[in-house]
C-alpha cells in the first residue's frame, strides 16, 4: 500500500493504492472512497476521451476506462505517481508519499 497527501488550499487529501484500487480521503473525516464516488465534470471526461459526447453512460465508461488505464500500470508506485501527476494540473500539491507505513518522504 501506498499513500501521498496532496493540499488544495486548506483541504487535504490522501490518496491511497492498494494494489489496482485506488482510494481517496479527507484528512479530516478520515472517509474513504472509491474511485467511482469521483465527481467528473462532463467538459473535462469529453475533452479526455471525444467519443463520449453523445453518451449517456459517459460517467460509468470514463471511470472504467480510468481503471483499466490503472490495471495496466506495474506497479503501485506508478499508479501512485499518475495519480499525483493528474492532480498537479488541477493545482494540487503534493505534501508526501508513505509506502507501507514507513517514514514518510517529501514530493
Amino acid at each position: 500500500m501506498i499513500s501521498a497527501v496532496m493540499q488544495l488550499g486548506s483541504d487535504q487529501i490522501v490518496i491511497e493504492v492498494m494494489g489496482e484500487n485506488l482510494f481517496f480521503a479527507d484528512v479530516g473525516s478520515q472517509l474513504a472512497a472509491p474511485i467511482e464516488g469521483l465527481q467528473l465534470n462532463k467538459q473535462g471526461v469529453i475533452k479526455e476521451f471525444p467519443d463520449l459526447i453523445d453518451n449517456s453512460d459517459w460517467r460509468l465508461i470514463a471511470i472504467s476506462r480510468l481503471k483499466e488505464h490503472l490495471k495496466n500500470m506495474r506497479t503501485e508506485d506508478d499508479r501512485i505517481n499518475y495519480a499525483i501527476f493528474e492532480l498537479k494540473k488541477y493545482g494540487y500539491i503534493g505534501l508526501y508519499k508513505q509506502k507501507n507505513g514507513w517514514r514518510r518522504e517529501k514530493l
